[in-house]
This record gives structure tokens, C-alpha cells and sequence, in this order.
């Protein structure tokens, strides 16, 4: 039985999963951590942003005094490839409720001379001492049941673009964004699924961090294929997700000069806002 469906059928818990054990650091020395990045989180070769953000979040809530991450922003150097890696951080600011820092990601080239690979700056507090007042317009996104929904192993081959990570997600995509898929885009630039982890992990702050990078490009729905690459991606948490599967809805509203935005909303089960990111990435036009 491969790994993921083994440990969905125990039901894995946070702290005791595949994702805390392919995102845990190891201290070397204060503020110096070292990863082995996995190959289990990878998009065609290139590893993808979101775990690499919820690595260097990992070492930021250890380095700092604080431990959940409110905000997040990292600009992505070079792509990240699976194997050893090195997190720098620096404790820019601390107060009594929010605490600052920075994180670098380096990996070595060929000659063995590092490569910074990511930046990060990144505010953190403790979400449960947030105040209860929620004053808001926003709504959940309008998905089907989870039954009605589709992911990657219910279509008859391997979907374009898929990879190693798609075994480790719980990914059950809108029909409504389905299109590319089909080889009909909608044209609408929208993405929206239920998310999970495969291993049946519940979400905590750190796998939000993920969850906004986790779902296909919405270039795919704008009619454009291949790799998406993030150039900049800040999140803000909101609030501590309550257990069970998340809704993530993604929305670009504009590309223009070979780049896009993506707008990413995760809800959880108590259909609260948890999670907020922007991101602009580049795409191959033609």
C-alpha cells in the first residue's frame, strides 16, 4: 500500500504526519537550520512554493518568540530542487504581540557555492489571542459537495503538469474549473477545490501556507500550459483553522506583460476566512 492511503487509513495528526516530518528543520546552530527538501513535494522537477514557504515558516516560528505566522511574504530567487538545504533567519523586531523576522532558503550549485533560493520576511503573534469580533463581506466560494467534485485520480490519465505532490493532497477540483482539463478553458482565470492532506492531517497555520500554493495555475483556465513559476507570494493567516477539509478558491483578474496575479481564500469547516494570499507569477505566452 503506498505510503499516503497507509497513513489516511490511521488518520495522521498534527505534529505526527508526512507534511511536519518533510518540513522539520534541524537546529545547527541559533537562527542556522538545516532540511533535506523532499522530492514528495515536487511540481514536474522544481519543488513547490508553498512547502518551501511552510519550511522556512517552520524555522521562523522556532527562531522566533512568537510561533504562529500572521504574515508572510517571500520573493522565489531561483527554483529549489530536492535534496540538502540550509535556512538562515534574523529576528528583525520583537514586542509583546508580534514578533518580525527574516528567513533565507540556500541550496549549493555544482562547485559547491550556495544559491539563495528564497527570501522571506514574516511577522508572527499567537492566533488564539486574537479577539472574536468578525466584521465581514466575504462569503465561502459556491463549491459543490466534495462527491461532485473531481481530483487527479479520477481522470483516466495523469492530468498535464501533475507530479509528486498530487499524491500527498487531498484534491477535489470545482467541475465549474475544470475546463483546461478538457481541453476547454473557461477563460475566467478561477480555480476553486476542497484541500487536504492525503495522510488525513488537520490544517493548522503552518499547511495554510501550503494550501494557497497547492491548486493548478489559473492560467490553466485562461487557456495557457506549462510551468507557472511564483515570483512573489505574501499570505496573511487569520485565524487557527477548525479541523476538517479546507475551500480554497483562487481568482486572477489580470495578465498582462507575460505576468499574473493570483488571489487565493481558504475556508474551513466553520466557514471562516483562515487564510489570504496574493501571488504574481510568470508565465511562457505562445
Amino acid at each position: 500500500m503506498p505510503e499516503a492511503a497507509s497513513a489516511a487509513a490511521t488518520r495522521a495528526t498534527i505534529g505526527d504526519s508526512e507534511f511536519d516530518r518533510d518540513t522539520a528543520v534541524s537546529r545547527r546552530t541559533p537562527g542556522v537550520y538545516d532540511i533535506d527538501l523532499s522530492a514528495g513535494w515536487t511540481i514536474i522537477n522544481a519543488v513547490n512554493g508553498g512547502y518551501l514557504l511552510a519550511v522556512l515558516g517552520r524555522a521562523l516560528g522556532d527562531a522566533l518568540p512568537h510561533t504562529d505566522p500572521f504574515t508572510v511574504s517571500a520573493h522565489y530567487l531561483t527554483a529549489s530542487q530536492p535534496g540538502p538545504a540550509v535556512v538562515r533567519t534574523e529576528t528583525v523586531r520583537t514586542g509583546r504581540t508580534l514578533s518580525t523576522g527574516q528567513a533565507s532558503l540556500f541550496q549549493y550549485d555544482d562547485e559547491g557555492n550556495e544559491v539563495e533560493r528564497i527570501r522571506v520576511l514574516a511577522s508572527y503573534g499567537d492566533l488564539d489571542t486574537l479577539p472574536d469580533d468578525v466584521r465581514t463581506s466575504a462569503k465561502p466560494p459556491a463549491i459543490p459537495p466534495m462527491d461532485q467534485c473531481f481530483g487527479p485520480e479520477d481522470g483516466p490519465a495523469p492530468v498535464d503538469g501533475s507530479s509528486a505532490i498530487a499524491d500527498r493532497l487531498m484534491l477535489k477540483l470545482d467541475p465549474a474549473t475544470l475546463g483546461w482539463a478538457l481541453g476547454q478553458p473557461s477563460g475566467r482565470g478561477e480555480m476553486r477545490a476542497w484541500f487536504g492532506l492525503a495522510d488525513g492531517r488537520d490544517a493548522d497555520p503552518l499547511s495554510l501556507l501550503l494550501a494557497v500554493d497547492a491548486l493548478p495555475p489559473t492560467a490553466f483556465e485562461l487557456g495557457l500550459k506549462g510551468w507557472v513559476p511564483t515570483v512573489e507570494l505574501t499570505v496573511h493567516v487569520r485565524c487557527r483553522p477548525a479541523p476538517g477539509p479546507l475551500r480554497v478558491s483562487i481568482t486572477t483578474r489580470n495578465l498582462a506583460g507575460g505576468f499574473l496575479e493570483e488571489d487565493a481564500e481558504v475556508w474551513d469547516s466553520a466557514d471562516r476566512l483562515v487564510s489570504q494570499s496574493r501571488q504574481l507569477a510568470r508565465v511562457r505566452l505562445g
